[in-house]
Formats: structure tokens, C-alpha cells, sequence
């Protein structure tokens, strides 16, 4: 399974990897062009979470091409790799938690203008602090072949890098766990103050709480918000799995299963915003369809008056233009 320190990347793992990188970067670029097409879809929020596709989208692309090479020397373009992972991976991390704080400052402490005055210092640091750290490791000489130990073919901290550890948890460990601790908490008190609200609100004006509309709307709100971090942890479990193999010196983490999941939940992020804030929020869902279908109609009917009309039998030419004109006539009226 492995040479030494070195984790074996199959084929098949490749491919899988490859294809979630695929799906990530298809479901940030969704979510970044419905923000340009629509403009009442440019809520603050929504725009947060553009900046979260474009960190995904890079992440993807990065991962995919580490994937693709499975590097095995420090080479120039594995250092690139590496740094581009390294940022955008970290600033992932920065403007998920930044979501779930603007969330939990515009819902639970009712104050918008609060809320946007932090978006100056979201920029700051999910910009940046990934960038400054990214900087100092290429600089350091920290960023370079991983041996896939804890990467799935991609470059990362430089294995024989005798401060390694501390460089892993700097690049994204220390973030990561600080999201696993910063998300469920946010959200849980984003939830709760929700109930509250819906329950003091029923209470005065029940026939809110029986319109099914209504209730509707809530469910999904209330499966959104539980499923945000859910979806995160579960995601990234499998690398803070690895990483923490890799500190008690089991070779499990060389394991094709765990390999395969950790390459999928680090390339997943894009492709799970996408269903969450896109595919499960009924007015994007429904304008995307709407789109779909009058395209699909349009090439449809291109395909209908590209057709050259076939003559019946018993009918001349002149009858066939005489047809043709009138048909023009009313067209043109």
C-alpha cells in the first residue's frame, strides 16, 4: 500500500477525486454566475458566500491539478500548487466561520448595520491572514512534497520539514478545528433564537403558524441550518482523521478508503454550497428552471423554422409560397 512515509494514490482514487474537484468547481461557478445574472439576488449574505465559492472554486481547480500529477519531488510547479491550495483552502475556512458570525450578529442581535460594518474586516482577514501565512511557508521553504500523507496527490507542508506539524495546524489544521468548534455553536444559537421568535409569533398570531406556505419556508430554514455544519465536519473529518494518524504514527491513514473519502471532502465544499444555497432554495431553483426550460424551447423552436417545410401530395409550389407568404404577412403584423 505505501513505500516508507509514502501513500500510494490508485487510479480509482484519482478518478473519484477528480470528478468531486469537477463537481466543486461546476457548483461554485453556479453560485457565483447567479450572483452576476440576478441582481436581486445581491444580498450581503449571498455575496458572502460568493467570496466562500471563489475560495472553493480555486481549491478545486488546485486540487485537481495535484490530484492529476500526484507529485513525488519539490518540484516549482508543486510549490505553486501547494500555495494556491494552502490560501484558498485556509481562506475557506475563514469565510465559512464569517458567514455563520454575520448570520448570527444580523438574526440574533438584530443589527444589520453591525452586521455589514464586519464585511470590511471579513476581507481582512479571510484575505488576509491566508495570505500572510501562505507567504511566510513559501518563503520559509515549508510548502512542497507531501508524500501524500496527509494530501491526496497534491502538495502541501513539506514532509521532512522538521517543524511539520506546527506548519500543518498554521496552513489549515488550527482553522479547521477552530470551525468545528465556532460553526455548530453559531448556528445552534441562530436556530434557537429562530424557535423563539416562530414561538412568540404563533402565539399572538396562530394563523401564521398553520399556512402551510409558512411552515414550509421554516422547515427549510431550520434543515439549512442544521445541515450547514453537519455538512462541514462530515466533509472534513477525514483529513483531521488523517492528520491525527499521522501524530500517533498509524499507518491506517494510508488506508484506500480513508484516502478516498479525505480526498473527497476536501474538494466537495463548492458541489455541497451548491445544493444547499442553490438547488434547495426554491427561487433560484425555480428561476434556473425557468431558464433551462425557455432555452430548451428556443432551441426548439429554432429547430422548427430551420425545418424546410415538405410539400403534401397534390400541392404545387405556388401553393407552398403562397403559404410561406401569408405566414410571413402574420409575422410581420
Amino acid at each position: 500500500m505505501a513505500d516508507g512515509n509514502q501513500t500510494v494514490v490508485y487510479l480509482s482514487e484519482q478518478v473519484v477525486v477528480l470528478c468531486s474537484c469537477a463537481l466543486s468547481f461546476l457548483g461554485s461557478s453556479l453560485i457565483i454566475l447567479t450572483y452576476i445574472v440576478w441582481s436581486d439576488l445581491r444580498t450581503t449574505p449571498r455575496r458572502l458566500l460568493v467570496f466562500l465559492s471563489v475560495s472553493d472554486l480555486l481549491s478545486a481547480v488546485s486540487y485537481a491539478f495535484g490530484v492529476w500529477r500526484v507529485f513525488h519531488t519539490d518540484s516549482l510547479d508543486c510549490v505553486v500548487q501547494g500555495a494556491i491550495s494552502t490560501f484558498a483552502n485556509t481562506s475557506s475556512f475563514f469565510w465559512t466561520v464569517a458567514i455563520a458570525v454575520y448570520l448570527y450578529i444580523f438574526i440574533v442581535r438584530s443589527s444589520q448595520r453591525v452586521a455589514d460594518s464586519l464585511v470590511c474586516v471579513f476581507h481582512l482577514v479571510s484575505w488576509g491572514v491566508p495570505l500572510a501565512i501562505t507567504v511566510a511557508a513559501v518563503c520559509l521553504n515549508k510548502i512542497g512534497y507531501n508524500a501524500s500523507e496527509v494530501s491526496v496527490g497534491w502538495c502541501w507542508v513539506r514532509i521532512n520539514a522538521p517543524d511539520r506539524v506546527l506548519w500543518m495546524l498554521l496552513t489549515g489544521k488550527i482553522w479547521e478545528f477552530l470551525a468545528y468548534l465556532t460553526l455548530p455553536v453559531l448556528y445552534i444559537l441562530i436556530k434557537r433564537h429562530i424557535h423563539i421568535a416562530h414561538a412568540a409569533l404563533s402565539e399572538y398570531r396562530p394563523i401564521l403558524a398553520n399556512r402551510p406556505p409558512s411552515h414550509s419556508f421554516s422547515s427549510m430554514a431550520d434543515m439549512k441550518l442544521t445541515l450547514i455544519p453537519i455538512i462541514f465536519i462530515v466533509l472534513r473529518i477525514w483529513s483531521t482523521v488523517r492528520f491525527i494518524l499521522l501524530l500517533a504514527g498509524s499507518t491506517a491513514r494510508q488506508h484506500p478508503v480513508l484516502v478516498t473519502l479525505h480526498g473527497i471532502g476536501n474538494t466537495s465544499q463548492g458541489a455541497a454550497n451548491c445544493i444547499m444555497f442553490v438547488l434547495l432554495t426554491r427561487p433560484i431553483r425555480t428561476r434556473l428552471c425557468a431558464s433551462l426550460c425557455c432555452c430548451s424551447k428556443c432551441r426548439a423552436d429554432e429547430q422548427h423554422h430551420n425545418v424546410p417545410h415538405r410539400l403534401l401530395p397534390g400541392q404545387d409550389t405556388v401553393t407552398q409560397r403562397e403559404e410561406d407568404s401569408a405566414s410571413q404577412a402574420q409575422t410581420d403584423r
